[in-house]
């Protein structure tokens, strides 16, 4: 278990600074930079500016001196918003983006596994039917349209709920829904085709044969083993809603971290852009390895050795 924890922190390490160096070489690649667009600055003054925040040092020295902050925790200051550092962009807006990902991910958990378990103990049935159709129709339909159909139906056409902005409790339905739309949908279908597969095993068979009820089959027998591929899916899918949805949090006027990365990208703030992708890689990676962590606790046959990875 330790030579496994220490094998995934090493790669981890290693796809993290693949990242960084990624985007650090994207970023200065395209034309331009934090400052040009700055009212058409004088030469002079567009020179101290880059001189201040050592823009003008050769690339490698800039990529050296980001390392040498990240590993104090220090992602820089924003280059457009005076006086904020990145850490204070985080730390203020990155609560709102978890607020509204941890309802979204209880939504997408509470209804899409019980409505996948529905599908699968009535298969090519009605309820089936229904269930997948609908599944179907949230896997396929993008969230920005779900979110603008939700602002006219509830909104706009019935006035229940607020469009935008994040000022209560009310405000927090519509954009987790929206939220919630695609992961919920694709957790019952992901629920549905293992429940299938689990029920069809030996075990399930004789638990039928000794006349137990189906609720208990299902949740005591079919469904632990069930749930290791929504598990699989749940780590990423935890990442990508609590970092925040870009288009989303824009649609609703939501101040979370997602709308920040959009706006870094439009002003070309680089110590932005590296600090929340830097701050989403690690939440993504954390996550998965959480992920990996919780498969022998639903399946103990599962094993985090280096020797059963092997064999």
């Amino acid at each position: 278990m330790l030579r496994y924890l220490l094998s995934r922190l090493l790669n981890s390490g290693i796809v993290l600074l693949a990242i960084i160096t990624i985007t650090f070489l994207l970023m200065h690649a395209i034309p331009g930079g934090p400052f040009t667009g700055e009212r058409n600055l004088p030469a002079a003054v567009l020179k101290n500016i880059e001189a201040r925040y050592h823009l003008d040092d050769p690339l490698w020295r800039q990529y050296g001196d980001y390392l040498a902050n990240l590993i104090r925790f220090d992602l820089g200051p924003s280059f457009k918003y005076a006086g904020r550092t990145v850490n204070d962009i985080i730390r203020e807006s990155f609560p709102v983006s978890l607020q509204l990902g941890l309802i979204s991910i209880g939504l997408a958990l509470l209804l899409g596994i019980p409505a996948g378990s529905l599908a699968a103990l009535r298969q090519n049935r009605w309820q089936d039917y229904v269930t997948m159709g609908l599944a179907t129709l949230g896997v396929s339909v993008p969230g920005f349209v779900v979110a603008a159909l939700l602002i006219y139906v509830f909104a706009i056409k019935l006035s229940l709920l607020p469009a935008a902005l994040w000022e209560g409790a009310e405000y927090m339905v519509l954009p987790a829904l929206a939220l919630a739309a695609h992961p919920m949908a694709f957790i019952a279908r992901l629920t549905r085709s293992s429940m299938l597969e689990v029920l069809s095993q030996d075990y399930i068979k004789t638990a039928r044969a000794k006349g137990l009820p189906p609720i208990i089959i299902l949740y005591r027998h079919a469904l632990k083993n069930a749930l290791i591929p929504v598990v699989t899916y749940v780590g990423p899918m935890a990442a990508g809603i609590l970092t925040g949805s870009f288009i989303i949090e824009t649609i609703f006027a939501i101040p979370g971290l997602g709308r920040h990365f959009v706006t870094s990208i439009y002003n070309r703030d680089y110590t932005v852009i590296l600090g929340i992708t830097v701050f989403y890689s690690i939440l993504v990676i954390g996550l998965n390895l959480v992920v990996d962590l919780v498969y022998p606790l639903l399946d103990p046959r599962i094993k985090l050795t280096k020797e059963q990875k092997n064999s």
